[in-house]
């Protein structure tokens, strides 16, 4: 994000600068749709910012643009990517806030989204404090054999990405779903020895997440709730196992969530005896369809 975010002057006017995407705005304004391409986690990503894209530039954008913005993350590692996720969110929300730049209606939540974005770092600090909890989290499921996440609006895309990981390093047969769809068939796993990851952090989908919550506690289910720091008697009552995550702006909110089920994983892997970084059977660029 480093010299695209700009806060200041006489005007204290907050933009964003991409110097890919400059020239090509008033091109990429005119167009009638965006096209997001991506595997895996870089599926998820799209997933997860396309809901901004389409509140602050509408629904009526895209065409083939020639050009691009780097993510600027350095190099992945590890087979299994991590970067990639928080940081083309970060960059898709920043081309939203580009391209919607021109747009009157949305200027408050355009500002309140950049002040957010340059929050971001210290609340990433923030949440990788929770380390050994997700540690600990991960010694009592080093024996299971499942894990479901239960995610909706822009975290539906973290609970299909944070299943992933736990899929793709740690062996582990893990599902991403949409809480939505939870009476759809979901249901019929709950009981007292499926653990399941439910993501509830304050948005607009937040009393509905509450409302799921109730629904797999009567019926014994065996919950981890994320919420917002703070809302662990508001989403539990003390009767399942609380992640605590600082809040951000919605949009925002699966760049923080990510992390510690990214830790999750990587203990789960280690606990287990595997590589984190080379997973079984995986390898670092696709090159067979």
């Amino acid at each position: 994000m480093r010299g695209r975010l700009i806060r200041g002057g006489s005007s204290k006017k907050k933009t964003v600068l991409l110097g890919g995407l400059k020239d090509h705005l008033k091109t990429i304004r005119r167009s009638r749709r965006i096209v997001f391409i991506g595997c895996g986690t870089s599926y998820n990503a799209a997933l997860a910012a396309r809901p901004i894209l389409e509140e602050l530039c509408g629904n009526s954008i895209a065409r083939n643009t020639h050009c691009g913005v780097h993510i600027n993350a350095g190099s992945e590692i590890g087979v299994a990517s991590t970067k990639a996720y928080t940081s083309q969110i970060v960059v898709m929300a920043m081309v939203a806030l580009a391209i919607g730049a021109d747009t009157i209606s949305t200027k408050q939540r355009r500002e309140g989204i950049i002040e957010s974005l340059l929050n971001l770092p210290g609340k990433i600090r923030e949440v990788l404090k929770l380390d050994e909890e997700m540690k600990d989290l991960a010694r009592s499921l080093i024996s299971e054999q499942s894990l479901l996440m239960f995610g909706r609006g822009y975290n539906y895309a973290t609970a299909l990405e944070g299943a992933l990981k736990v899929k793709e390093v740690a062996l582990m047969h893990s599902e991403g779903m949409l809480a939505g769809e939870m009476k759809h068939g979901p249901l019929a796993l709950v009981d007292e020895n499926l653990p399941i990851v439910v993501i509830a952090t304050r948005d607009q989908c937040f009393s509905k997440q509450q409302s799921v919550i109730q629904q797999l506690k009567a019926r014994k289910g065996r919950l981890i709730v994320m919420c917002t720091e703070g809302d662990a008697a508001a989403v539990c009552g003390g009767s399942c196992r609380v992640i605590e995550v600082p809040q951000v702006v919605d949009c925002l909110q699966p760049v923080v969530n990510i992390v510690p089920l990214q830790l999750l994983a990587y203990h789960l892997t280690v606990l287990r005896g595997y590589n984190v970084d080379q997973p079984r059977n995986l390898a670092k660029s696709v090159t067979t369809e």
